[in-house]
């Protein structure tokens, strides 16, 4: 349950209206279609060092049939090894979100409140999730995922190749039972995504006005805290 709540955790940052809905698959996708795909990921990451998008994060609960959104700009920067995603949420309330130095941080400006959350021993999982789509290697799924390309779809204007990845291990199914990619093919980066959970809940990520490889805000990673900010730490570690 941890390992689960943290990268629901640092996905939705709920603690990840509509950028344009997907159309029914075009085409039949080959295994050729696929390798295509797969090495514009490859390439993607070979000079990926940073990303900025406007996201819409739609979280969808299926015991209680509701989706609750949130949007606003995600970043992400890549140095060397080592791989740093921020998130500020503008809707429905104000939340920043900060993954650094092993550690995930969410601020809410609202109470003046910052909680901590280490991820231990599961930061190489956590890396893996954070980087689908944003400067993973396509041929690096197959590590952890049975890959398969679904066809073509169009999302938000962009003609996206739709990758469907299923989790190889037990514990990988215990936190979700699949993820869809769309992938555009001219630049090697997901435009949307699709985190379905066993019990049938489901985080679809729409991601507009992506920015590769361009200057970040200067203060993009920095969080917004005051000088009366709390600090909660849960107990043990992810």
């Amino acid at each position: 349950m941890r390992a689960r709540s943290l990268l629901v955790l640092v996905w939705v940052l709920s603690v990840v209206g509509l950028a344009g809905a997907a159309e029914a698959p075009q085409g039949v996708a080959s295994a050729a279609d696929l390798e295509k795909v797969l090495n514009q990921m490859d390439a993607a990451a070979t000079s990926f060092k940073t990303a900025e998008a406007d996201f819409i994060w739609d979280q969808y609960t299926k015991v209680v049939n509701e989706t609750d959104a949130q949007s606003g700009t995600v970043y992400f920067r890549r140095s060397s090894k080592d791989i740093e995603m921020a998130a500020d949420i503008t809707q429905p309330a104000q939340k920043y979100v900060l993954y650094q130095n092993s550690t995930v941080k969410v601020y809410e400006p609202r109470i003046d409140q910052l909680t901590v959350y280490n991820t231990g021993k599961n930061r190489a999982e956590v890396e893996g999730f954070l980087v689908l789509g944003f400067g993973g290697r396509g041929h690096d799924l197959g590590k952890s995922f049975d890959v398969s390309c679904q066809g073509f779809e169009d999302v938000a204007g962009v003609r996206a190749a739709k990758l469907s990845l299923v989790p190889r291990t037990a514990k990988g199914k215990n936190i979700f039972d699949h993820i869809v990619l769309w992938i555009d093919p001219a630049t090697g980066v997901s435009v949307q995504q699709q985190f379905v959970e066993p019990q049938g809940d489901y985080r679809l990520a729409k991601y507009s006005n992506i920015k590769l490889n361009q200057n970040l805000p200067a203060d993009a990673f920095k969080l917004k805290t005051t000088g009366r900010t709390k600090t909660v730490n849960p107990q043990g570690s992810f």
